[in-house]
C-alpha cells in the first residue's frame, strides 16, 4: 500500500513514517510539510529507492499514493482534503480542533471519497468511547459526569478533540444537548451544580502525551475510567489500521469505531 504522510516532520507524522518503514505491507511514497518548513528537502525515508524527500507540494506526489494520512492542523487538513477529492484518494484524518463548519467540509468531501475522521486513533480509546456511552445510559441520569484531560504544553486546541468526543457521547446517551449542558471552567461563586451539567476540564503541562478520565460521581461512590497514552505510536498504529481499512471502502465518512468493528 502506497502511503502519503502529511506533517511528515511533526510529532505524529514522524511516528507514522517510522511505523510505515517497519511494515512490509506499506511503502512511503510521499512525505509532505508546509510551505517554508525547515524540513522541506530533507530525506524522510532513506530505505526507499533513492530516498523520499520531504516536499511542500502534495499535488506532485499524490498520483503515486493510495491513501493520505493527515495529523496536521485544521487549515492544512482542509487544503489537503480538497486535493484528495480532486484526485479521488482515500484519506485518514486525525487532526483535532476543527470548528463545526470545518467538520461540515469534511462531511461534504466524504460524499466523494472514503474518509476516516477521528479525534483519537487509539484502539483502547475507541473502546473507551463505546463503554462511555453504555455507562452513561446506566448511570448518567443519577450521577454527575465530569471529564478531565491532560496534554503536553505545545498542544494548541483545548479541550482536546478526544475530550469533546467523550462529552458528545455521554450527552447523547443521556438525551442532552452538549452545547446546553457543557461547562468548561469554574471560578468564584458558581452556585449549586446543575444535575444535567457535564464538566470538561483541561491540563496543559510538560510532555504529557495524553490522558483522559471520565468520572461518574454519585452519593457515597465514584466510578472513573481513564485512558493514558504512554507513546504516540498507539495513535500512529491506529492511523495505519484505518489506512488499510479505508482503501477498501466506498465514499463515506467513517470513524475508528467502523474500522475496529465497534459500531452498534
Amino acid at each position: 500500500m502506497n502511503v502519503i504522510v502529511m506533517g511528515a516532520s511533526g510529532r505524529m507524522g514522524s511516528r507514522v513514517i517510522r511505523l510505515v518503514q517497519q511494515d512490509d505491507s506499506m511503502k512511503l511514497v510521499g512525505a509532505v510539510e508546509g510551505r517554508g518548513h525547515a524540513s522541506v528537502g530533507k530525506v524522510a525515508d532513506q530505505s526507499a529507492d533513492g530516498g523520499i524527500q520531504i516536499t511542500d507540494d502534495l499535488a506532485a506526489v499524490i498520483p503515486q499514493g493510495e491513501v493520505i494520512i493527515d495529523f496536521t492542523t485544521p487549515e492544512a487538513t482542509l487544503k489537503h482534503l480538497d486535493l484528495a477529492v480532486e484526485s479521488g484518494k482515500p484519506m485518514v484524518i486525525g487532526t483535532t480542533g476543527l470548528r463545526p463548519e470545518e467538520r461540515d467540509r469534511v462531511r461534504q468531501a466524504a460524499e466523494r471519497i472514503p474518509c476516516v475522521f477521528s479525534p483519537n486513533m487509539s484502539v483502547a480509546m475507541n473502546v473507551m468511547f463505546r463503554v462511555a456511552g453504555e455507562l452513561a445510559r446506566l448511570l448518567g441520569q443519577e450521577y454527575d459526569m465530569e471529564i478531565t484531560e491532560a496534554h503536553h504544553r505545545l498542544k494548541e486546541d483545548a479541550p482536546s478533540g478526544t475530550a469533546l468526543r467523550l462529552a458528545e457521547i455521554v450527552a447523547q446517551a443521556c438525551g442532552r444537548e452538549l452545547d446546553q449542558v457543557a461547562t468548561y471552567s469554574r471560578k468564584g461563586q458558581t452556585g449549586k451544580r446543575p444535575p444535567s451539567e457535564i464538566g470538561i476540564q483541561v491540563i496543559r503541562a510538560g510532555d504529557i502525551v495524553g490522558e483522559h478520565t471520565l468520572i461518574f460521581g454519585g452519593l457515597g461512590e465514584r466510578l472513573e475510567i481513564t485512558h493514558r497514552a504512554q507513546s504516540r505510536d498507539n495513535f500512529a498504529r491506529g492511523g495505519l489500521l484505518a489506512a488499510r481499512w479505508v482503501i477498501k471502502q466506498p465514499p463515506g465518512l467513517y470513524e475508528m469505531a467502523h474500522v475496529l468493528g465497534l459500531s452498534p
